[in-house]
């Protein structure tokens, strides 16, 4: 089974509902491709973001963010972009408090109330500097532009302690707004799950925002920690809303939870295009931009105390239609001409370890039938278990057991959860790395309050049992491995995860009988850090 179809076939299992939700292909999106960017944005920051600054002094910090908005916007429009990603508080920065932001907010209008370029029509709203300018931007440089800011919203104030209008009579959000190529403000989306951001309220409701291009068809819009919840990101993937568009603040945590990481999960999990803007500020943990389809990925993190200002991605997409159920999109278009450091995406072939020559490497025994044995034939019995310890993994209390010599499998359960996994190690000569299966089930409540079933290899940060669940960056030891998990959902995001923060394409990826999904992966270009199912509970959160 080819990795675009098994792409399909998850999507259709997560998903099943999305197929009747959308008028279907159009001779406009389908079998193409357009060309994004993502620019991660090492922002300028206010250096007292507690003090309130009166509009002059905040506009002009937001305007040395918007000059270098404008020197990407023109380096993209040169490679031929059609749309441009910019991320999460690169404007203002962070840290504020809801009294400090008030110089830098602007009231957006609502593009699904009134059609407003904010370019060619400056004087209709008051005191909307930075949209004119982003419109702007978009207008000359004649491309789609994503942007976040500071939105001010007048509520209703009322005697109703149930109300969720604040005591000032006004919300403020946490914003992105969409600007067509002519500068027209096309969407307007407030972020829902917020993180410790006390400037900032939580819209009364969920908003599920798209917005529509003549190059690419529908797109979604969504800001960093809503990639973990339901809202609004599954409700658009289940409405057939295939491409993502992504700022992003994320502080990098490992093993399970690096940004491209899990950009690149989540894209290939529920089998859609992510455009992700991450913002760069390396004493907060943050760098990690991509532009990932199901099939293909460029990604860039940034090492600690790297010089650069920023780093601009350009890539070459497959259009996804939205009722697409398997079928071959066109393959990536070839490098446009552009500047030196274009870059593209590498396309990524899915092949199973039985259509591989007999001496191409490592095939994990195929006496583990992903699906069911054949007739005639049965599955062997389970090895036995191994001796397990619980150690903390990104707060979660993990179940472990320790991988021993350099082949075998081990199954390791917590509660209803049981991961299995077998596995090949390459070892270095040099290397005493040790490694682990882990699994959990149950409520992560550190830093947000969310339900997990996850099955994670993971190498260990020294070797001792308790170093299992830290912190790893590098590894040397390379692995050939299926890894399987007995999930209760169906969303599950998958990731490998190799030294160095470079990603792998996992080489199949498979729903097993008991509806468990199953990793397999091979000849890896670089020792593994992690491998990863990680299955969301959406229907056992708590609000």
């Amino acid at each position: 089974m080819d990795l675009t179809a098994v792409a399909a076939f998850i999507f259709a299992f997560m998903f099943p509902s999305c197929h009747t939700s959308d008028p279907g292909p159009t001779e406009t999106t389908l079998g193409r491709s357009f060309i994004a960017a993502v620019y991660e944005h090492r922002v300028i920051l206010n250096p007292e973001p507690h003090v309130a600054l009166a509009r002059p002094a905040a506009l002009q910090h937001l305007h040395a963010n918007l000059d270098e908005y404008e020197r990407q916007a023109a380096r993209a429009a040169r490679q031929g972009v059609q749309i441009l990603v910019f991320p999460e508080d690169g404007l203002q920065g962070f840290n504020f408090s809801r009294s400090s932001i008030a110089g830098y907010l602007e009231t957006i209008p609502d593009p699904q109330q009134e059609s407003w370029n904010p370019c060619t029509e400056p004087g209709r709203h008051n005191n909307t500097e930075v949209l004119q300018r982003l419109s702007c931007m978009a207008r000359r440089h004649g491309l789609y532009l994503v942007a976040n800011m500071a939105d001010l919203q007048p509520c209703p104030l009322t005697s109703d302690p149930s109300s969720s209008c604040p005591s000032d009579g006004h919300w403020q959000f946490n914003t992105n707004v969409v600007f067509s190529s002519d500068g027209l403000l096309v969407a307007r989306y407030h972020k829902h799950n917020l993180y410790f951001e006390k400037a900032f309220d939580k819209p009364p409701h969920p908003e599920i925002i798209t917005f529509d291009t003549p190059f690419a068809g529908r797109f979604g819009v969504l800001t960093c920690f809503d990639l973990l919840f339901h809202e609004p990101t599954v409700t658009l993937v289940k409405r057939g809303v295939r491409q993502l568009v992504y700022p992003t603040g994320w502080m990098n945590q490992l093993p399970l939870m690096a940004a491209v990481q899990f950009q690149r999960a989540f894209s290939l999990g529920a089998n859609v295009s992510i455009l992700a803007a991450n913002i760069r500020s390396d004493p907060l943990g943050m760098t990690g931009s991509g532009i990932f389809s199901p099939m293909s990925g460029l990604h860039h993190h940034a090492r600690q105390g790297d010089a650069e200002e920023g780093r601009l991605l350009v890539a070459t997409v497959p259009v996804l239609d939205p009722l697409w159920t398997g079928e071959e999109v066109e393959k990536q278009a070839a490098p446009q001409s552009g500047e030196r450091n274009r870059e593209t995406m590498e396309e990524v072939r899915g092949e199973s370890c039985s259509s591989r020559p007999v001496d191409s490497g490592f095939c994990l025994k195929e006496e583990r039938y992903v699906d069911s044995p054949p007739p005639g034939a049965s599955a062997p019995s389970p090895p036995p278990s191994p001796a397990t310890f619980t150690s903390s993994m990104m707060y979660d209390p993990f179940t472990f057991a320790l991988l021993h010599g350099t082949e075998g499998e081990l199954s390791v359960c917590d509660g209803p959860l049981c991961c299995h996994l077998q596995y090949r190690q390459s070892l270095q000569s040099s290397s005493t790395e040790l490694y682990a299966l882990g699994a959990f089930a149950g409520t992560h409540t550190v830093n947000g309050r969310y339900a997990l079933q996850v099955c994670a290899l993971v190498r260990c940060a020294g070797s001792e049992a308790s170093s299992c669940g830290q912190e790893v960056e590098e590894a040397e030891t390379k692995m050939d491995f299926l890894l399987e998990g007995t999930f209760g959902t169906p969303y599950v995001y998958p990731s490998v995860l190799a030294s160095g923060l470079v990603l792998e394409q996992p080489e199949r990826l498979e729903r097993t009988a008991d509806g468990g999904m199953a990793l397999r992966h091979s000849n890896m270009s670089a020792g593994l850090v992690t491998a990863c199912l990680y299955g969301r509970m959406y229907h056992l959160d708590l609000d």
